[in-house]
């Protein structure tokens, strides 16, 4: 997704309506994956400097509605957003400086969607979190004090 007709057609196969705020907030999350709502909001800005702020709420939600964007919230986070959809992939969380990474699902067959006990759900989707320090924290963590 590079330009507005790109976005244009990806909210066209969603059957969403072509809008200059959804292509803003479309765009502003694929430039900055796991941004809170705030970037978002100030990304958005960047390109349709009059949008509100319930407008950038509004299309989140129905981008997200539509599977367009993902939504994930890592506890004591806050909401993030992502257009890195469809492949049931995970997140790697910094417990220090929080930065988020995306973590592919294990190799081969999704074992992580095979629940040991499915209780008669249809399975779709797995969220898992890995939580830990990032290299930068771990460095600084255990580096010697001058």
């Amino acid at each position: 997704m590079a330009d507005d007709r790109d976005y244009a057609s990806v909210l066209r196969s969603a059957a969403m309506r072509v809008t200059r705020p959804r292509i803003a907030v479309l765009s502003a999350v694929a430039q900055h994956p796991h941004a809170d709502t705030e970037v978002v909001i100030q990304a958005a800005r960047e390109q349709l400097p009059d949008v509100s702020r319930q407008t950038v709420y509004d299309a989140l939600n129905a981008l997200t509605a539509t599977g367009l964007v993902r939504r994930i919230q890592p506890a004591g986070s806050l909401a993030r957003y992502e257009t890195r959809v469809g492949d049931n992939h995970h997140h790697i969380v910094c417990r220090s400086c929080g930065v988020i990474a995306d973590v592919d699902c294990a190799v081969g067959e999704a074992p992580c969607l095979t629940a040991s006990d499915d209780l008669g759900f249809e399975v779709d989707e797995a969220e898992v979190i890995y939580w830990g320090l990032c290299p930068v924290c771990s460095t600084a963590q255990y580096s010697p004090m001058k």
